[in-house]
């Protein structure tokens, strides 16, 4: 697999992770890309392209990278995340704007989400990421840009410089992209995940108890912008899944959404289960 790794010289977690990734293994080659060196993993078909737009407004960075010579199956934007809650994290998900693109990408689009892939580095992050006091893994929902064409994730450092700047998360989050790139996931049963909080608890409990990825997740507090056509994009835009995308509501996180969620389900004709009848 093909998997393009993209860091942005305006981001200092990302520039951590970069640097981490060379100290792996990655090594600077001839060809350039944003007046930066292109790094290469030897064995692999795996790069890093180092752009100086931010990651969220790297918009079809996929077709340049291809313009290139490089056709990538897989994006991994290597970042920072911030939280006015402060959380220390390590954290994974899919772009994509369920309302307006306020954050980059375009509005009310999606990106093709690599489900099996984020469920992988969810559990890597889980098993090498123990030894980092103090800091919470974590599947997001599904927020911000860029807009892509190809499969893609991001996989963050949160939330403040002084964990941007954290060595050892920097090294944790390069051990968990080298372990994408030289182990592939196995397609896995999928969800599309609506209700809950951002950091998705309930939606992350099922990838990490069940044979089950999590794909997209729309969350509470974008529970107004879901309608038919999101739901749509939601179960379609999805890579790495084995047979049918299931859509499974946290019942509780819905709150005083359900019987709109509930109605637009039904009305697509769409079935749903509970989270409660995962974990």
């Amino acid at each position: 697999m093909k998997i393009a790794v993209i860091t942005s010289t305006k981001d200092p977690a990302g520039m951590n992770i970069r640097q981490n990734l060379i100290e792996q293994g990655f090594k600077e080659g001839k060809e350039g890309f944003d007046s930066h060196k292109v790094c290469m993993l030897q064995g692999t078909e795996a790069r890093i392209y180092t752009t100086d737009t931010d990651s969220i407004h790297c918009e079809n960075i996929d077709k340049k990278i291809a313009e290139h010579g490089f056709d990538a199956d897989l994006f991994i934007f290597a970042t920072k995340h911030s939280s006015e809650a402060g959380v220390r994290s390590l954290s994974v998900h899919a772009p994509g704007n369920w309302g307006n693109a306020e954050l980059g990408g375009k509005d009310r689009q999606l990106c093709i989400a690599p489900a099996s892939c984020l469920k992988a580095a969810l559990l890597k992050l889980d098993e090498i990421g123990k030894s980092l006091n103090g800091f919470e893994m974590i599947q997001e929902c599904t927020h911000h840009g860029p807009f892509i064409e190809k499969p893609c994730m991001f996989i963050e450092i949160g939330s403040s410089a002084a964990e941007w700047s954290n060595k050892e998360a920097g090294k944790i989050i390069a051990e968990t992209i080298i372990h994408l790139i030289r182990n592939k996931p196995k397609p896995c049963k999928t969800i599309f995940g609506i209700g809950g909080l951002h950091h998705t608890p309930e939606f992350s409990k099922i990838a990490r108890r069940t044979g089950y990825s999590v794909g997209h997740v729309c969350p509470k507090y974008n529970l107004e912008n879901l309608d038919e056509g999101m739901i749509r994009q939601a179960l379609e835009r999805n890579s790495g899944n084995e047979g049918e995308i299931e859509v499974v509501l946290d019942w509780k996180g819905l709150k005083a959404g359900k019987e709109r969620v509930v109605k637009l389900l039904d009305e697509a004709g769409v079935k749903f289960k509970k989270t409660k009848d995962f974990i």
